[in-house]
């Protein structure tokens, strides 16, 4: 009975040691310039910002920076990233098509910002699509598009979708098994969802540590590998049907990461870095960010 005890103990103790070893702080490099603590999960190989008062992370969205919540094109970045973003647009709806083969969709897209992925696909697709997005500004531009617009997902009915995306949203939200429960409920059977996220074991990521910027603390509350996403998936009866990397993020990202760490974008340093990462990409299978398409 001791020695049961004791290889108990010494397990524990030995997670509890990995956790504390790879727990990390990191600033909000963006915004606030505060510090914030990212506990490790061996369990599901991933982190968790550590951040208690959800009611006050509105604060940290509210920046002209902010680039999803806006339209705005009013610097080199911003043109480019619009432009990058309406490529994106066509990429991902051929995506959804390869996988939902009805000839109507029905989609929810959660965390749509101002709208233009859904616009796609009401205008020129044969799709029914509505939004959520708490963000007030981004959510009066989607609006401007004429698109359904819900402020959280307690406030859609019981209708169920063949399809609900969350571009880089997930990593957002404070309760990950709430939304799950409602991906379940609010998926028709063999429904599809869509989740793309950052992987903190890129090539950029390792390379640019404390600085990279897909950390973006506090308001991605959660870091996610490949390993996270299958359990999760796994524990709550999804399949994860298929694994597609998001080539343009590493650039993306490289560029902030570089203007954290040295208050420049080096734009060549950037590209470099964003180009090593998809090789690197190639060979490990760990890009900068993942899109999982996961079937019910």
């Amino acid at each position: 009975m001791f020695h049961v005890k004791q290889k108990s103990f010494a397990k524990d103790f030995f997670v509890l040691y990995i956790r504390i070893m790879k727990n990390k702080t990191i600033k909000d490099y963006s915004i606030t310039k505060e510090n914030f603590e990212l506990i490790y999960d061996e369990k599901y190989d991933m982190y968790q910002t550590k951040f208690n008062s959800f009611d006050k992370l509105d604060h940290y969205y509210k920046s002209e920076n902010y680039i999803s919540h806006t339209d705005a094109q009013r610097n080199w970045f911003e043109k480019i990233y619009q432009l990058v973003k309406n490529y994106t647009i066509n990429q991902k709806w051929n995506l959804i098509k390869k996988y939902n083969h009805n000839n109507s969709i029905s989609i929810l897209d959660i965390g749509c910002g101002t709208g233009d992925f859904l616009k796609h696909g009401i205008n020129r697709l044969n799709v029914n699509g509505v939004g959520v997005e708490p963000n007030s500004e981004a959510a009066a531009i989607s609006l401007s598009k004429h698109i359904t617009v819900y402020n959280n997902i307690n406030e859609l009915n019981n209708e169920k979708y063949d399809v609900i995306t969350l571009w880089h949203v997930l990593e957002h939200v404070t309760d990950l098994k709430e939304y799950f429960n409602f991906f379940n409920n609010h998926l028709k059977e063999n429904g599809m969802l869509i989740i793309a996220v950052p992987n903190f074991k890129s090539f950029d990521a390792i390379h640019y540590k404390k600085h990279w910027a897909a950390w973006d603390v506090p308001r991605h509350l959660w870091h996610f590998s490949k390993k996270s996403i299958k359990k999760l998936a796994d524990e709550n009866n999804f399949k994860l049907i298929h694994i597609k990397p998001m080539y343009f993020d590493s650039f993306y990202v490289s560029l902030l990461s570089e203007e954290y760490k040295t208050g420049s974008k080096n734009i060549v340093k950037a590209f470099c870095t964003g180009f090593l990462s998809n090789i690197s990409g190639m060979f490990t299978k760990e890009y900068s960010s993942h899109i999982y398409i996961l079937k019910k």
